[in-house]
């Protein structure tokens, strides 16, 4: 009879698999990136706060950047798993470049943006523009 080395091999397999075609499936254009951080955005009366999760990384290791009214969150987490007397028998800690973006409103003031960096949660405050007024424009219809 074989033994096999270790009882959970083929679950763990069958779990890569699985995530691995529900990736292809939901996001095919996302293949170079294999982290992708956990955020929660919300808003209060003066601003919109996005606060992301990015445990394993320093400040330095991500960048934010705002084009055309899109907030995009980058960066690349990494481990190193070169130690030869290490054997691992599981890595579930993912590495690799990870990329977020947003779509931002047209009553932020990109200008005040500030973010903050602390125990591995990424918190970029976007004020609201000080003019709080926004144009409603009845629509009649025939």
């Amino acid at each position: 009879m074989l033994a096999r080395r270790n009882f959970f091999d083929p679950f763990v397999e069958l779990q890569r698999e699985i995530d691995k075609l529900f990736e292809d499936f939901i996001s095919p254009t996302r293949r170079e990136y294999s982290f992708v951080p956990r955020v929660d955005a919300y808003e209060t009366d003066n601003e919109i706060v996005i606060e992301a999760e990015l445990p394993g990384l320093k400040k330095e290791d991500v960048k934010i950047t705002i084009e055309d009214g899109v907030l995009t969150i980058k960066g690349e987490r990494k481990f190193n798993r070169e130690d030869k007397k290490k054997n691992y028998k599981l890595i579930e800690r993912i590495e690799g470049k990870f990329e977020r973006s947003f779509t931002l409103p047209e009553y932020v003031d990109v200008e005040k943006i500030k973010a903050k960096f602390d125990d591995g949660i990424l918190k970029i405050e976007i004020p609201k523009k000080e003019d709080k007024t926004r144009k409603v424009i009845d629509i009649k219809v025939e």
